[in-house]
């Protein structure tokens, strides 16, 4: 009858006749009717039915319990969520152990265990303080990988005399590794403090059991915790560095990109000190460029030549162009913090990033320093060029003077004046070149410019080079044309050189307009020719410095190639804009605009 499972229906059929059979003794003894073999067959009877009983109590009890492990196994693999899965877990065990509260301890970085969830059976999060544990039940535990379950900790002689035992009179205590291939990940540590024989040893294989599974969705959750820490930290990485090239890509300023690198160092990796150190071919040395904070110490051992190793509290990285060294980040920690590997692939990848900003801005420094000494060097010229050629005009008009002059010597003076009429006007558009360039001109603004008034003035100095070429030139400028905002001196070198360009440019006999219009709130003006005209390509190449076309009638003609240049500058500088539409044997028209009088 105990070797085979009976259905509830038989149990209640035997339990009926057990009660039968109890009734009939009773009624036998009684009646003083007691017959020793009838009832000890009837008693045997009776203990049989008790060991089946019990029997299937037992297996009903175990179903139970693997039934509840089935279902709270289920439960703990439905999440990733490291936090979520370890409430679940201590929620579970004490679901199924009948426990008062329970502990979940994971081993740290450092090898030490740490509470990672502490649940009581109403499924609430303990406070610290509420921590009173075993803890010799947890570092044997921890140790050795033994399970361990006690009816009574203050009467176990394993754990009596143990100062929390006492303190915190524990009683029912059992505590089961957390192993996943092989390796202890940390302890389950569950009790009740009040009631004596809670836990059994059926108990504490059920406990074991379930751990396996629980030190299993654990480390998945962990592992996917980390994975995803590692995924936000290098989102957030490529999110700081392409805020770091944003930066770094808005100036050539060579100081400003030198502090900006510095200052992402030192914040990402929250250090005190730092400083960037380049080195100086010339020089054959580095020199700290950017500082924040103190010099660290491993930026100082540098510059003194002497070898510093990285350490916890210091840290250099060297920033390389190309395969070559070109400098070095260094920094420091105060306190006790410590840099990690994660600082230092940081670090490598910034100055990957700022080597290039720095070699650019390097460059563009050493452009601007040319540029200056060029600059530089051209007022000087221009300066000094002014004095003789003064004194060499001044002579050519004595000559003159002095006497009567044969056709010869008169035709000699005059290719002198106009050789040094030549050099005056290059001399002049050096200077504006260059003053313009170096932010050294200075504008005049007028408000209530008439540009007719202006226009007028400025042709008679240009009439005769007109009439020697048999130019046709028509103005056309209404008289009710708004007054414009300007420079009256510069606008009238702009005309000069567009309309010297155009009577020069032209074949002789051909026509030119100047014309005005109002458009909007400015004033548009227009230089039209029926000259050489350029090609699209030559159109390309017109406002560069000191560049004329190839057209055999350009080439005859004087010019320094800059003229254009100024005058767009000149156009620009007062808010106005120049363009050029011109057709090859078909004339050419420069337009430019200037705002309305305020």
């Amino acid at each position: 009858m105990a070797d085979s499972p009976l259905s509830g229906k038989k149990i209640v059929a035997l339990l009926a006749n057990a009660r039968q059979t109890i009734d009939l003794l009773k009624s036998q003894l009684r009646a003083g009717m007691v017959e020793q073999d009838y009832w000890m067959e009837r008693l045997d009877d009776l203990g049989a039915l008790m060991n089946t009983v019990t029997q299937e109590h037992a297996t009903s009890d175990e179903q139970s319990r693997l039934a509840a492990l089935y279902d709270v196994s289920r439960l703990i693999g439905s999440s990733l969520d490291l936090e979520e899965v370890l409430n679940q877990v201590m929620d579970a065990i004490i679901q199924l152990t009948g426990a008062e509260r329970g502990f979940l301890m994971l081993f740290d970085e450092k090898g030490e265990l740490e509470v990672k969830a502490a649940r009581n059976l109403a499924k609430e999060t303990l406070e610290e303080e509420e921590f009173a544990i075993s803890r010799s039940v947890i570092r044997i535990v921890a140790e050795t990988g033994e399970q361990v379950v006690t009816t009574d900790a203050t009467e176990d002689p394993r754990f009596a005399s143990q100062a929390s035992v006492v303190a915190h009179s524990l009683r029912s205590i059992q505590c089961v590794p957390l192993r996943v291939r092989g390796k202890i990940i940390g302890v389950v540590y569950v009790d009740n403090r009040v009631r004596t024989g809670v836990f059994d040893e059926a108990d504490l294989e059920m406990l074991s059991a379930f751990a396996s599974q629980a030190a299993v969705a654990i480390e998945n959750a962990r592992l996917f915790t980390r994975t995803d820490e590692a995924l936000a930290a290098r989102v957030g990485e490529l999110s700081i560095m392409q805020e770091i090239d944003r930066q770094l890509n808005e100036t050539l300023d060579f100081s400003k990109v030198m502090n900006l690198t510095l200052d992402w160092a030192a914040r990402v990796t929250h250090s005190d000190n730092g400083a960037i150190g380049l080195i100086d071919i010339e020089q054959e040395g580095m020199h700290i460029i950017a500082q924040h904070g103190s010099a660290p110490s491993a930026a100082v051992a540098l510059l003194d030549g002497t070898e510093k190793a990285n350490g916890t509290s210091g840290l250099t990285i060297p920033i390389q162009r190309e395969g070559r060294m070109i400098g070095m980040i260094a920094l420091e920690h105060g306190g006790e913090r410590e840099y990690t590997s994660e600082h230092c692939d940081f670090l490598a990848r910034l100055a990957d990033h700022a080597a290039i900003s720095i070699e650019n801005a390097r460059l563009y420094d050493a452009v601007q320093q040319a540029n200056t000494a060029k600059t530089e060097f051209i007022s000087t010229v221009t300066h000094e060029l002014r004095i003789p050629m003064t004194s060499i005009k001044g002579y050519t008009e004595m000559i003159g003077m002095m006497g009567q002059l044969s056709e010869q010597q008169k035709s000699f003076l005059s290719i002198i004046r106009n050789n040094i009429d030549r050099m005056t006007v290059l001399v002049s558009d050096l200077s504006d070149i260059s003053r313009i360039e170096s932010g050294r001109l200075k504008l005049e603004i007028e408000d209530n410019v008439n540009l007719e008034h202006v226009v007028s003035e400025l042709l008679p100095s240009m009439r005769s080079e007109i009439d020697q070429r048999r130019h046709n030139v028509k103005i056309d400028i209404p008289r009710n044309l708004p007054a414009v905002r300007t420079d009256p001196q510069r606008l009238t070198q702009i005309l000069v050189n567009l309309i010297s360009n155009a009577y020069k440019y032209t074949p002789n006999g051909g026509k030119i307009i100047v014309r005005a219009r109002k458009e909007s709130d400015q004033v548009r003006c227009e230089v039209t020719d029926t000259g050489v005209g350029m090609t699209s390509e030559e159109v390309g190449k017109l406002f560069t410095k000191f560049w004329r076309a190839d057209d055999p009638h350009v080439r005859e003609q004087p010019g320094t190639g800059l003229g254009l240049t100024i005058a767009k500058n000149l156009i620009e500088l007062q808010g106005g804009e120049l363009a050029v539409k011109s057709q090859k044997g078909s004339g050419t028209t420069f337009s430019f605009t200037l705002p309305l009088s305020g």
